[in-house]
């Protein structure tokens, strides 16, 4: 080892390529250098993805059932495992991963540990999460590309040789989605968020060290160029970013599109008169995870009430105060570009001066939004009351906690809610749930009391990967 600090590599086919061009990765604290990461151009992920059927053609020595028993073996090295980082000697423990990530991202050490969890449940559970996304298929007839099950003749073939990814930096989290194409025999090929190489570059390290062929892996820290090539060339790509990275890319089927997710809580008129004992729900929904998920909730609601219930949670989430990263009870994460936290406290500001909007969080928060804390920059959490979905805070979402409260006669909530990635509606009125089963711009739906935060693996996650890398088609056989 000739460096005390680590040298990440892109991985072409799995094998690790050292560019002359890099970047460093520092601590958003103390501006500490954590690693230093090639950087790929655009011309050499395109001359890469011209032999990526030599990857595809590595995973298909594997029966999808092999390749599960894999996922399950990577979730073990990725929770627990000592693995390797970069191609300088250096290696990384759990904890390590823990802190370093906590120190580029922001995230404090409790987040990171719990997005570690929920990747380790997604890749123990691969035989449930992909039995739940093809529907029960029996997933051997992937391996000869046809078969027979209830009592039909079945075919299907790969929409792609490789899935293209273009992440992003805000939470190791959404790294799960892809975790199904490698059971699906599909390679990936990742532009890792420029905050973010940790998580990606980890999992590959516990996929290879589970027995994963290295081939199917390609690994590009690369500039918008290059992402742009990896989206245009892989056959399925997924991106993720604010409206205005993914809005382009929103009328492209071969581009599924993770931007906002404008989640939502809605209660009924008959569990309005019980909203108290839905708080911890809603705080829940907003908070977890610093709010930095697009199925944290950034609206409430209600048909009444709303200036109360707006209150109760900003008697709960407004006196919330950065902590130190290793603090088990911290509730927000840091922002590694500053300008970000600016952002998102100008933007709410801007918002404020439109008149029907209360910053109700403003009275329990004894200072200002945004704060400085041991060297880190921090948005505090806003509960903001509008008198209606017009105004220009009412659907917005921030990487933070924060939430709207919107008053709206029941009858009238499914007009004005527009698109909504995950809702809680706590009703048990038949009528309602009915209406709400009929809307097509909600994708995933929770009846009663559950936060938008809950995650149920047996069913599509922000679109089905199965139905997205393996399309059906008609088969007759003669002999």
């Amino acid at each position: 080892m000739t460096n005390n600090i680590p040298h990440i590599p892109a991985l072409r086919r799995g094998k690790a390529y050292e560019s002359l061009d890099t970047v460093e990765v520092k601590d958003f604290r103390t501006g500490e250098v954590k690693a230093t990461v090639s950087q790929i151009n655009a011309g050499i992920v395109r001359k890469d993805l011209q032999r990526v059927s030599e990857a595809q053609a590595a995973l298909k020595k594997f029966s999808v059932v092999q390749l599960i028993e894999i996922c399950a073996m990577t979730g073990e090295q990725f929770l627990n495992g000592t693995l390797p980082l970069g191609d300088k000697g250096h290696t990384q423990s759990p904890q390590q991963y823990v802190e370093t990530l906590s120190s580029t991202s922001g995230l404090p050490h409790v987040m990171v540990r719990r997005n570690m969890e929920k990747i380790h449940l997604a890749l123990t559970n691969m035989k449930t999460v992909l039995n739940g996304l093809s529907r029960g298929l029996d997933l051997s007839i992937l391996d000869s590309g046809s078969g027979e099950q209830f009592g039909t003749r079945l075919s299907f073939f790969p929409t792609t040789s490789a899935l293209g990814l273009v992440m992003p930096s805000n939470s190791p989290a959404v790294n799960s989605l892809w975790l199904p194409a490698i059971a699906l025999k599909t390679p990936v090929i990742i532009k890792p968020g420029k905050e973010e190489p940790w998580t990606p570059y980890r999992l590959i390290q516990a996929f290879i060290a589970a027995g994963a062929p290295a081939e199917a892996f390609g690994f590009y820290p690369t500039d918008h160029e290059g992402a742009g090539e990896i989206l245009k060339t892989c056959g399925r790509a997924l991106i993720f970013g604010d409206k205005s990275t993914t809005a382009q890319y929103a009328n492209i089927p071969a581009i599924q599109v993770h931007g906002p997710g404008w989640s939502k809580i809605l209660i009924g008129d008959d569990c309005i008169e019980h909203w108290r004992d839905y708080v911890d729900v809603m705080v829940s929904a907003i908070s977890d995870n610093g709010g930095r998920s697009c199925i944290n909730a950034s609206a409430v609601v209600v048909p009444k009430y709303a200036a109360e219930i707006a209150d109760a949670l900003a008697q709960r989430l407004g006196p919330i105060q950065p902590t130190s990263a290793d603090n088990p009870d911290a509730k927000l994460s840091g922002f590694a570009n500053p300008k970000m936290a600016d952002f998102i406290d100008g933007a709410i500001e801007d918002g404020l001066k439109t008149s029907g909007a209360t910053d109700v969080t403003a009275k329990y928060r004894g200072g200002v939004r945004k704060v400085n804390f041991d060297g880190g920059t921090f948005v505090r959490p806003t509960i903001v009351l509008c008198d209606s979905f017009q105004h220009p805070l009412a659907n917005r979402e921030f990487l933070c906690p924060y939430a709207s409260v919107v008053q709206v006669s029941q009858n009238k909530m499914l007009e004005q809610i527009g698109y909504t990635l995950a809702a809680s509606v706590i009703t048990k009125d038949a009528a309602f749930i009915e209406q709400v089963m009929a809307y097509p711009h909600i994708e995933r739906l929770n009846i009663g009391p559950v936060s938008t935060m809950k995650i149920s693996w047996d069913q599509p996650h922000e679109g089905n990967m199965f139905e997205f890398l393996w399309q059906r088609r008609s088969i007759e056989r003669a002999w």
